[in-house]
């Protein structure tokens, strides 16, 4: 019995996989050791993953435990390694990154450029085995384009800046019901501002046909492959992308890489069910 992971900083997908092929999935909270602890990560598991893992009296049963995840550099990795070896004690664990999950899971053993669009965002050159270049993703603040976090942030500052005309500016107002001071708040005081940031993200998908909101779309879709996929060989690659972002704004996306003359392998939502695959095929 194996359980895999695939973890951003908002939420986190697992699925239990049986001996015979069958799965079940559960949704927990995001797990992200650069804004959690040790203990916070443990909690988490305990009181958000157990639950549902005991109702089918398996959990003595698993032996491994396959865990990708936002923030999971080789600094962190004990982090939350030592979380699930304390919640699995009889379970062998593997922390890889979420960049590897989104290979793997677009890719397989083959190689490509893949991307990550999501609540952060990041890319990579993939070789079919292993990450060979990554270019520094760089967080919500320095980097991280094309990311819900960024989005959210440049539409938030031209809310609050009057960037946007009146009509725009007062829905916003009408569907989130937040003054300046307290969208403020969240951003510079409370925990996981790029969760909070990218919680935006719906009401740019709800107004894309309006030019000022389809420009932040694109333009930061544009900014992200410029600033990281430029950046990798991309001739005769192509280029996969996993994550939310990426999934809903997918028209906005492919017209991106057909002004940069790049070949697209395909856009999925989550990686789970490729990382499934991947898994099973190298057992």
């Amino acid at each position: 019995m194996i359980l895999v992971a695939d973890s951003g900083s908002t939420k986190t997908h697992w699925s239990l996989c049986t001996a015979n092929g069958q799965h079940s999935e559960f949704v927990t909270d995001g797990i992200n050791p650069f804004y959690q602890s040790e203990n916070e990560i443990r909690q988490a598991v305990e009181q958000q993953l157990w639950p549902s893992l005991q109702q089918y009296m398996w959990i003595g049963t698993i032996n491994a435990v396959y865990f990708y995840g936002a923030g999971c550099t080789a600094e962190k990795k004990g982090v939350v390694s030592a979380a699930l070896s304390s919640c699995f004690p009889q379970a062998s664990v593997s922390l890889e990154s979420d960049l590897l999950a989104a290979a793997r899971a677009l890719f397989g053993q083959s190689a490509g450029i893949a991307c990550i669009l999501g609540t952060g965002s990041n890319s990579c050159y993939y070789d079919g085995s292993v990450i060979v270049k990554n270019v520094s993703p760089l967080g919500f603040i320095l980097g991280d384009e094309g990311s819900g976090a960024v989005l959210g942030r440049i539409l938030v500052g031209n809310v609050l800046k009057k960037q946007l005309d009146d009509d725009l500016c007062g829905k916003f107002f009408a569907a989130y019901k937040l003054t300046a001071a307290e969208i403020l708040e969240n951003v510079y005081k409370r925990p996981f501002p790029n969760r909070f940031l990218a919680g935006f993200s719906k009401f740019l998908s709800e107004n894309i046909s309006h030019p000022a909101i389809y420009s932040i779309v694109y333009d930061s879709f544009d900014a992200f492959v410029v600033r990281n996929v430029s950046q990798y060989e991309t001739k005769g690659r192509k280029v996969g992308f996993v994550g939310s972002v990426a999934y809903y704004y997918a028209e906005v996306l492919k017209k991106v890489l057909e002004a940069h003359d790049l070949e697209l392998a395909d856009i999925m939502q989550e990686p789970l069910e490729g990382l499934i695959r991947y898994h099973k095929i190298r057992k």
